[in-house]
């Protein structure tokens, strides 16, 4: 079985515009969320960091696609978080541009992990991003954060108003996770592993 050592992750580069998105054979994770969703949390407990992606004290704060090379085995690609209020018009056009071009160019990335709130109903941003997923044809994962913040009893009801309102699939794996606690960190990494 292939093994991927998380430990070795290194930042690669901020693409603000197409030309500098990057194309290779070697599989490619991208991942995108609200912009307070907990994007950052969810990838630096994924490779263990405290601080490799940044986390924003204020949200809307990754404004490009931002590469990361893991253990020379693939790319990490972290998309810029939408649904931001406090971002210009302009801002949010630039945004919307950039993610047009990102998802209409074939082979950009293998795997999709989109992070929504597994505490609230998806929003009308989320479901605009799960289709833009859902239309490449590549392979989707949705990962429901902030698990810690749920009651038992509301795990269940929770994710399944999530499946329905981003009409996922079956074959989408909807993951429950907790950044914080680490829960579903192994069966995201799983999913991951399975493109080297």
């Amino acid at each position: 079985m292939a093994t991927l050592n998380v430990n070795k992750a290194e930042f690669i580069k901020s693409a603000a515009d197409p030309r500098q998105f990057i194309h290779t054979a070697m599989p490619k994770v991208a991942f995108a969320g609200k912009s307070n969703v907990g994007k950052s949390s969810v990838i630096n407990r994924l490779l263990n960091r405290k601080n490799l992606a940044r986390v924003g004290a204020q949200p809307g704060k990754t404004i490009h696609v931002n590469y990361f090379k893991i253990d020379d085995k693939l790319y990490l690609v972290d998309l810029p978080g939408y649904g931001y209020a406090k971002v210009s018009q302009a801002e949010r056009d630039r945004w919307g541009k950039l993610m047009e071009q990102f998802f209409a160019e074939p082979g950009l990335f293998d795997l999709g992990v989109m992070i929504v709130d597994a505490r609230h109903k998806p929003t009308a941003d989320d479901v605009t991003m799960a289709e833009y997923f859902k239309n490449t044809g590549c392979r989707l994962v949705v990962v429901a954060n902030k698990l810690d913040k749920l009651k038992k009893s509301e795990i269940e009801p929770n994710m399944a108003l999530i499946r329905e309102t981003l009409k996922l699939p079956e074959t989408v794996l909807l993951i429950p996770f907790s950044a914080e606690k680490g829960q579903g960190r192994e069966v995201l990494l799983q999913q991951i592993v399975e493109l080297i």
